[in-house]
């Protein structure tokens, strides 16, 4: 019965490739013009096919930095221990592997015989010098957005960087997704090159945070749902969802109880971007990542206009459940016992946190979250916030996987679920061998 079922379900996943692989073709040959090469506009009309000159001059150079940092490129394109910028980082996909290529200006294995188009061919157009197609891995569904002057930039800044020999290790994607024309289908359908324009009813700081927050900032990726593709959902909505292999929960930054920031001061948007910490929030976690490597070199103009453009998204409405059980009152005895002996001394008796520096629980938006994934992985992993310029020396929460087990872990995360005015559903030891098991080795 197995081996039918299995045989069964391959059948449809090859029916399925072959259907979106047609459907590539005629979408491909009718609206896109065929597989066009970098500078190649996406009407199909010819546009400036010549190598662009590109005077690496001092200001080209650092404003090229400055970009790299906003789309935080070297968080990808360096691999842990290896040169800046050099890839070979592997990204983990629901589909395989894709490793990040050098970015140096090498002649054998980087940038060194890429021109400013072919490289605007790669941010607009998601294609390399050759033509090929690239993986979405490569975030160019925002990255699209970018202007040809921030990509000629962004080149320069490239280009400026030491050379680092080092070959590009090949994907490791399963079949069909390795193929081209699985990729040419996914693009068909998901994927169409985009140019920037501005809303002239609102104001430029408005803009500014637009064109950072869908661009180079590419929020999106982790902030927007995924479809079974790959594909992001509504992705200018930013309503959140799981990321895909990560299994991290990405919050919605339009719904109130979640991460929104509708009702927040400016200023305190500002300092979470910027330092990773408010009196009311601390990052950890993939958003830490990105606030040590990205966010925390944004210009003070350009935080304050990601932050105004955060707070216009529209409101979403709740995903929590109106009413959830109380948690048996054996559970919430055995973790209030957990709770006093392992977390109390930093976040206080009542969950209210310590010295600025240990957050509240007590009416913790992450804490009552309706997927409660992310408490979990910071229990068993701990939890650290970046170290910024702003607040050079955070607290970190260390692991508990080798200490708590999991009913122990279910039922203080039940009780703080529950304690202090919080109101969530309670976890079972089978939800915390889930996310355990998910994040095992292999």
């Amino acid at each position: 019965m197995r081996r039918s079922r299995a045989g069964r379900w391959w059948a449809v996943a090859l029916a399925t490739a072959a259907a979106l692989v047609l459907l590539a073709v005629v979408t491909l040959w009718h609206a896109a013009g065929g597989l066009q090469g970098p500078g190649v506009a996406a009407t199909g009309t010819a546009a400036a096919l010549q190598p662009v000159s590109h005077v690496q001059d001092t200001g080209t150079v650092q404003r090229g930095e400055y970009l790299a940092r906003l789309g935080n490129c070297m968080g990808c394109h360096t691999a842990a221990g290896g040169a800046a910028f050099a890839g070979g980082r592997g990204i983990e996909t629901p589909f395989g592997t894709v490793y990040a290529p050098n970015l140096t200006p090498d002649i054998g294995t980087g940038l060194g015989r890429w021109t400013a188009d072919d490289f605007w061919g790669a941010m607009h157009h998601g294609k390399s010098r050759d033509g090929r197609l690239l993986y979405p891995a490569f975030p160019y569904p925002s990255y699209t957005y970018v202007t040809r002057q921030d990509a000629d930039d962004l080149f320069g800044y490239l280009r400026s960087l030491p050379a680092v020999e080092q070959a590009n290790r090949p994907h490791t994607l399963r079949f069909p997704f390795s193929t081209p024309l699985a990729l040419a289908a996914w693009r068909a359908l998901y994927f169409r090159p985009q140019a920037w324009a501005a809303d002239a009813a609102r104001p430029p700081e408005w803009n500014r945070g637009a064109y950072l927050v869908q661009g180079l900032g590419h929020c999106a990726a982790c902030h927007a749902p995924r479809n079974s593709w790959g594909a992001t959902v509504d992705a200018a909505g930013l309503r959140g969802g799981m990321m895909p292999v990560q299994n991290w929960l990405a919050p919605s930054l339009a719904a109130p109880e979640e991460a929104g920031v509708s009702d927040w001061p400016v200023d305190e948007i500002v300092s979470l971007l910027q330092t990773g910490q408010t009196p009311r929030a601390t990052v950890s976690g993939p958003m830490a990542e990105v606030v040590f490597g990205s966010t925390q070199y944004l210009r003070a103009e350009d935080a304050r206009a990601m932050a105004v453009y955060l707070q216009s998204l529209p409101v979403q409405a709740g995903r929590h459940p109106q009413e959830v059980p109380a948690p048996h009152a054996a559970v919430m005895e055995r973790g209030r016992a957990v709770y006093a002996s392992r977390c109390a001394q930093c976040h206080g008796d009542a969950g209210q946190g310590r010295d600025g520096h240990f957050p509240a629980l007590a009416g913790n938006r992450a804490v009552n979250l309706h997927n409660p994934a992310n408490l979990v992985r910071m229990v068993l992993e701990g939890g650290y916030a970046p170290a910024t310029t702003g607040n050079p020396w955070p607290a970190g929460m260390p692991p508990f996987n080798q200490v708590l087990g999991d009913e122990d872990i279910a039922a203080v995360l039940s009780y703080v679920r529950n304690a202090w005015g919080n109101r969530a559903a309670a976890l079972g030891a089978i939800d915390v061998y889930r996310v355990r098991e998910r994040r095992a080795p292999g």
